[in-house]
C-alpha cells in the first residue's frame, strides 16, 4: 500500500532530530507547502487554542497530500471522540495536552490503535487512506504503526508521573509545554528559574530511559539551542503568529528608519 507520506517514527525514536512547525492561525492552503518547501518534516494544526475545527482540519490535511511533510493535530483533550476522528481525517500524529497519568496514557493510546492493541473504530477507504482499497488487516498494522502519540506534559501532576507516563506501551514523545508547566508549578514563565530547568531536564532524561522522544516548542534560536543541549529531539519552531510578527516588525522598523510600530 504506496503512500506519499513517510513514518517518521522510526527515526525519532532512534535519535534522530526531526524539526518541523505549530500552525495556530493561519490555517490556509499554502502553509502546507510552504511549511515544507521550508524544509519542515511535520506540521501540528492546534485546535486546543484556536477554535479550529474538523472539516477545516480535513481541508489541512489534504493539502498535505504528496508533499514532505506529515500532518499532525494538537487536540484539545486526550478523549476519544477527538482521537480517532482527528486519525480518520489523515492525522500521521495526535498531540494530547496535560497527560497525568498511565491509566490517561493508556487510555489515550487504546483510543488510537485499532484491535488488538487497542479499541479504535473503524473506517477505512476514507480520508486516512487517500481514499485507496487494500487489505484490511495491512491497514491495522500500518496504521497502528505510522501514528505517533505525543504526551504534553505540562502539569505539576503530568510532571510527578512522568516516568509511569513514558512507561506506557505506545507513548512515543514526551512534550514539554512550558508556560503551561511554569504555571502550575508556581513558575508562571520563569524559564530561567532553577526548578523549571530542572523540570525540563528530568522530562528529556525520562524520555531517553525509556526509548522515547522528547519534544518542544522552540520559539526561537535560543529555546532551539537549549532544548536540543537537554536532548530534545523533536523540535517546532516558532509559531506561525511570531514568526509573521517578529519579520514583519523587522523590515517596518527598517523601512522607517527605526520608528516603527511597537505593536499591541
Amino acid at each position: 500500500m504506496k503512500t506519499s507520506h513517510r513514518n517518521l517514527k522510526e527515526p525519532l525514536l532512534q535519535g534522530e532530530t526531526l524539526v518541523g512547525a505549530m500552525t495556530f492561525e493561519f490555517f490556509s492552503p499554502g502553509m502546507s507547502a510552504i511549511l515544507a518547501n521550508s524544509g519542515c518534516r511535520f506540521v501540528f494544526y492546534d485546535m486546543e487554542h484556536t477554535g479550529l475545527g474538523f472539516e477545516t482540519l480535513k481541508w489541512l490535511f489534504a493539502t498535505c497530500r504528496g508533499l514532505p511533510i506529515e500532518p499532525m493535530v494538537r487536540v484539545p483533550r486526550g478523549e476519544y471522540t477527538w482521537l480517532a476522528r482527528s486519525l480518520d481525517l489523515g492525522a500521521r500524529g495526535v498531540m494530547i495536552p496535560m497527560v497525568e497519568s498511565a491509566d490517561q496514557a493508556r487510555s489515550i493510546v487504546q483510543a488510537c490503535r485499532y484491535p488488538p492493541a487497542g479499541r479504535r473504530g473503524a473506517g477505512f477507504g476514507l480520508a486516512q487512506c487517500d481514499y485507496r482499497g487494500g487489505d484490511v488487516g495491512q491497514k491495522i498494522l500500518s496504521y497502528n504503526e505510522r501514528t505517533l502519540i505525543v504526551a504534553q506534559i505540562e502539569t505539576e501532576r503530568g510532571l510527578a508521573e512522568v516516568d509511569a507516563i513514558a512507561a506506557v506501551d505506545g507513548i512515543d514523545v514526551l512534550w514539554v509545554g512550558h508556560f503551561d508547566l511554569s504555571n502550575f508549578m508556581g513558575l508562571p514563565a520563569q524559564f530561567e528559574h532553577p526548578d523549571f530547568k530542572q523540570a525540563m531536564q528530568h522530562v528529556a532524561h525520562v524520555a531517553r530511559r525509556h526509548g522515547k522522544a522528547a519534544g518542544f516548542l522552540a520559539t526561537d534560536s535560543g529555546w532551539v539551542d537549549r532544548a536540543r543541549a537537554m536532548g530534545y529531539t523533536m523540535l517546532a519552531i516558532g509559531t506561525d503568529v511570531g514568526l509573521l510578527s517578529d519579520a514583519t516588525r523587522r523590515l517596518v522598523d527598517h523601512a522607517s528608519g527605526g520608528k516603527g510600530c511597537d505593536g499591541l
